[in-house]
């Protein structure tokens, strides 16, 4: 027997199913928390630094590259054996131990010579994989062109792949892996923190609000007017003449101060995944929502028709036979929202309809095409 099912979907159908867990006890979403200034803002100068540098790996059990289309790798591999007092233009290469890695790392603010940093190494060219492999003495480079690091050490691959001929398994990236510990910094980043007379505080996320509240604490908690914004997402920091403790001192204080932080009302939606973000800002004006659908089950159920035992010059044929059930579904609620409604409002009215978190991406743009909901909505 055959069956073959379509579901089509008609009318409004507008579902959530959002379930909130806080404490053991309804979530409340019109309280407001601080959050401390060091977690929503970061300081200028304190930062992380970038560094790439290109290498070679040895060592690996004949999962590297092909010497034959990998040009790079056989002319990395000929500068550095002769930079070893090898000569090789003369032999042929054929070795497939070797492969030809791009080297990555993270410079730590304030990092100083002799300190070590983890390095991330990724095939150039069409290594297998770098399990088991060694990556030889790697310079690696700032964007100003200058070396920041060496690297060096035994590669931990990712993943790992194995196969035969008919079959071939793969597990994570082996193409891929990490050496901790692997770079020593020769060079340290030329910032001076104790020598700055402003510090700039700069929000991760810009908003003028929030930035008039963080130059007022802190302008509040030091007793002086040190403090002030000077656009949405910076605040400028004089250093007072003098603080006990210098810089350091004053920007232990500032990042320990909290605040309400403010935000614009926003809707994410990913529709890939069916997620919703909902901001706790968001307002909708007065709008009435239904939830309705239309099923159509289509079933082909093929039956054989044969003639009698005695008759002559008759057929066994295959007779079609389709049946069509229509039904309609949904809760034959209405949900009303008043103006000015809010996401405790909107989740409580949506729960009775008994939506879907997909079909709420559905309510949402239809919202926002109406007018009705006061926020931006913004698609992942």
């Amino acid at each position: 027997m055959a069956k073959r099912a379509r579901r089509i979907f008609g009318g409004v159908c507008f579902v959530l199913n959002l379930f909130l867990v806080l404490g053991g006890g309804a979530p409340s979403f019109g309280q407001d928390y601080k959050s401390r200034i060091k977690d929503i803002a970061n300081f200028e100068g304190v930062r992380d630094n970038i560094l790439v540098g290109y290498g070679i790996i040895v060592g690996l059990n004949g999962s590297g590259d092909k010497l034959s289309s990998a040009v790079f790798t056989r002319h990395s591999l000929t500068g550095m054996l002769e930079r070893l007092g090898i000569n090789t233009k003369n032999g042929g290469l054929d070795t497939k131990n070797v492969a030809a890695v791009m080297v990555t790392a993270t410079l730590p603010p304030f990092a100083r010579p002799g300190g070590r940093i983890d390095v991330i190494v990724s095939a150039l060219g069409d290594a297998k994989s770098l399990f088991g492999g060694a990556l030889v003495v790697t310079p690696l480079h700032g964007a100003d062109g200058e070396v920041y690091a060496v690297a060096q050490g035994p590669v931990i691959a990712s993943g790992f792949a194995a196969g035969g001929a008919a079959q071939t398994f793969v597990k994570g990236v082996p193409t891929s892996g990490r050496i901790p510990n692997g770079a020593i910094i020769e060079r340290s980043t030329d910032f001076r923190l104790r020598d700055q007379s402003r510090i700039m505080v700069s929000l991760r996320s810009p908003d003028f609000t929030t930035v008039k509240r963080v130059a007022e604490i802190i302008n509040g908690s030091i007793g002086q007017l040190i403090s002030m914004p000077i656009d949405s997402g910076t605040v400028e920091v004089t250093v007072p003449p003098g603080y006990p403790g210098g810089v350091v001192a004053l920007l232990t204080e500032i990042e320990q101060l909290s605040i309400v932080p403010d935000q614009s009302a926003r809707v994410m939606i990913n529709e890939e995944t069916g997620t919703v973000v909902i901001s706790k800002d968001v307002r909708i004006d007065p709008v009435a929502i239904s939830q309705g659908g239309l099923t159509v089950r289509v079933t082909e159920t093929p039956q054989v028709s044969q003639p009698g035992a005695l008759s002559t010059g008759g057929q066994t044929r295959t007779v079609d036979r389709t049946q069509v059930d229509v039904t309609e579904t949904g809760t034959g609620k209405v949900a009303l929202f008043a103006r000015g409604a809010s996401l405790q409002d909107l989740v409580n009215g949506l729960n009775s309809l008994g939506i879907s978190p997909r079909d709420l991406i559905a309510v949402l743009q239809a919202l926002k095409a109406s007018g009705a909901l006061r926020a931006e909505l913004t698609a992942m």
